[in-house]
């Protein structure tokens, strides 16, 4: 069984990225990739990080040991104003190679509308380079996000097609975290030389 993190970046309680979350590690536990012990949702709505590092670091410890911990991570983003919203951004400042390097994610944009392709790119290009993540060629965006997947089986046309991409998807990831495990281990990531991102 894989251990896997999911990271619902929105600031507001009971948000939608956070239902989203949670339905995606259900469904990974219904496949059979992870259980109940191996997959959490770091929801950042609920526990959120102070703005930027500094004496108080909130939850950050509890955090970084499930993401070090973790094969693989699945990071949502809902899309404020075409924007990744502030708290994902906040806790990459925070996330080291220590905890996500040379681990395979999985993006998923969260929108209300029919956005949700913009946190995908503004991630792509920003969030990776010191902590080393792996983002997967794969991604997600759900669209119209208050009217899917709100039930276990679908409840439109619309739902029923994200449910069978969301399967796709997670299996995709759980392949790049068997694969990337031993590329991983053997990497020396001590060399203080090469410490960051160029």
């Amino acid at each position: 069984m894989l251990n896997i993190a999911l990271v619902a970046g929105s600031s507001r309680n009971n948000s939608q990225s956070g239902k989203v979350a949670r339905f995606l590690r259900q469904r990974l536990i219904q496949l059979g990739h992870t259980d109940d012990t191996k997959s959490k949702v770091i929801d950042l709505g609920l526990a959120p990080l102070p703005l930027w590092p500094g004496e108080d670091n909130g939850p950050w410890g509890l955090y970084s040991k499930q993401l070090a911990a973790a094969d693989a991570l699945v990071i949502l983003s809902p899309e404020w104003n075409g924007m990744a919203c502030p708290a994902i951004k906040n806790f990459f400042i925070y996330a080291s190679k220590a905890e996500l390097a040379h681990k395979p994610g999985l993006l998923v944009g969260v929108s209300a509308g029919i956005g949700g392709a913009y946190p995908i790119s503004e991630l792509r290009a920003s969030s990776y380079k010191n902590c080393r993540l792996c983002y997967l060629p794969e991604h997600l965006i759900v669209r119209n996000v208050e009217r899917v997947l709100n039930t276990p089986a679908p409840s439109s046309e619309d739902d029923q097609r994200l449910h069978a991409r969301i399967d796709y998807a997670l299996d995709v990831l759980v392949k790049y975290a068997h694969a990337l495990q031993p590329v991983r281990a053997s990497i020396d990531m001590s060399n203080p030389e090469f410490a960051n991102g160029m």
